[in-house]
């Protein structure tokens, strides 16, 4: 494996900012999050050097020219990342849901070694759960209590957080994919998928049922997204276009397509594709129905009627917040209720457009802040280390917490101004796995 980070820009003066998070071309929501994370840093500090710590660095390369260095963090000895940590002004967690069972303690590993270094980390509205394993769990409450700032995407992950134990101010606004902008997905491109022009088009998202749904029945939720997918096919005169979010989900398109009717009518789409030209081609759509949070945010930004199918927490926070139809999950027993909510979105969409817009509207303005709380932090960075990098212009952060010395401090819910601790980096209760030097990474 090539462990050399991207060369760095000399001209950049500005402060170093680490992005951590589930990057290098998993999965389409990821790289759209990382790409508005890049792009509010850029913004607030156009002279930052932004180096993004990436599972797959050379994707990341490729594919996020606004990475002014890339270091791979999965598959590597440990002092190859750790020793990147100290050179860092900031060290930015996420977004997106990485905060579950069995993952959570790899990225926290990390950030409470940050943490042990003197830099100040902040929580870029992440999502948190399902989280009932106890070293995830001694995790997320020993290390988010000492960071600097923490910004979760939705209410469901900070009830989460709340359960965990986790004692501080929590902040909660939106998913950062909000502010992504689309990208052309051209006439040609739509040729080349061998999807025929002026046709009415259904897109469909599912996925496999994962840690993040473990619950799901594959044979069930195949027949019944196959019947959605007929109905519709029928309803409309329409085909249906199947969008994988990540390489998983191709297998379960082709599963609903052997279970439809009218299997001719159904495409999946295969090209490689960014995120900005995924949600380019959500505008050819007429109507939308999916299982994956990117997949309808996508499909709400664009204005495209959408009816979420959740299956996790934050699809239903995310059906709630845009005012859709909350189903109460994806099983075959409830093909007649999703059907008759996909005939009432149809019909009924031309009343509920403005009240979309408008809430979208909101959801984006919510997602703004946490590039504003981020560009608070570090004004506050800057101000306590003298340093002349000033805001961009225009800039208006918001929120924060104050710092002090070399490190900022961490104002807790009670505004006892803890801090994160000396050379041992013992935390609040001098204990437990994540207060001491981080344990190795799992390859």
């Amino acid at each position: 494996m090539n462990l050399r980070p991207s060369h760095p820009h000399p001209a950049r003066r500005g402060p170093r900012i680490g992005v951590l998070g589930s990057y290098g071309g998993f999965n389409i929501g990821d790289e759209a999050i990382l790409t508005c994370v890049l792009s509010c840093l850029r913004a607030r500090r156009p002279n930052a050097q932004l180096v993004v710590l990436s599972r797959n660095a050379e994707h990341t390369r490729v594919h996020h020219p606004d990475a002014d260095e890339v270091v791979p963090w999965e598959g590597v000895s440990r002092n190859h990342v750790l020793d990147v940590l100290p050179g860092l002004d900031l060290l930015v967690l996420g977004g997106g849901g990485i905060l579950y069972d069995g993952e959570a303690r790899r990225y926290l590993r990390l950030v409470r070694a940050a943490q042990t270094r003197h830099v100040p980390t902040f929580a870029y509205a992440v999502g948190a759960g399902p989280l009932t394993d106890a070293e995830d769990r001694d995790a997320v409450r020993t290390v988010l209590a000492e960071m600097d700032d923490v910004v979760v995407r939705d209410e469901e992950s900070r009830l989460v957080l709340e359960e965990v134990g986790l004692e501080r101010e929590v902040a909660v606004t939106a998913d950062p994919a909000l502010l992504l902008a689309p990208e052309p997905f051209t006439g040609a491109m739509m040729r080349d998928e061998g999807i025929p022009s002026g046709a009415r088009l259904v897109g469909m998202s599912v996925r496999e049922p994962g840690r993040a749904a473990e619950k799901l029945d594959e044979g069930d939720y195949h027949a019944l997204l196959a019947d959605v997918a007929d109905f519709l096919v029928r309803r409309l005169d329409a085909r249906v276009v199947f969008l994988p979010m990540e390489r998983h989900d191709v297998r379960h398109a082709h599963a609903v397509l052997s279970h439809m009717t009218a299997p001719d009518q159904g495409r999946i789409l295969h090209g490689d594709y960014s995120p900005g030209q995924v949600l380019g081609f959500m505008r050819h759509l007429d109507v939308a129905v999916g299982m994956r949070l990117h997949f309808v945010i996508f499909a709400a930004l664009t204005g495209v009627p959408v009816l979420p199918l959740p299956y996790s927490g934050k699809v239903f926070d995310f059906a709630r917040r845009l005012g859709a139809p909350a189903l109460v999950g994806v099983a075959r027993e409830q093909a007649g209720l999703l059907l008759a909510e996909v005939d009432r979105l149809w019909d009924e969409y031309p009343q509920r457009r403005d009240g979309l817009r408008t809430r979208m509207g909101e959801l984006s303005a919510s997602a703004r802040e946490t590039c504003e709380r981020c560009g608070s932090l570090l004004d506050q960075i800057d101000a306590a280390r003298g340093s002349g990098d000033a805001p961009a212009a225009g800039a208006d952060p918001a929120g924060g917490r104050a710092t002090t010395g070399e490190r900022p401090t961490v104002d807790g819910p009670t505004g006892d101004g803890r801090t994160g601790e000396g050379p041992t980096g013992e935390g609040p209760t001098g204990d437990g796995p994540y207060v001491t030097e981080p344990r190795p990474l799992n390859a």
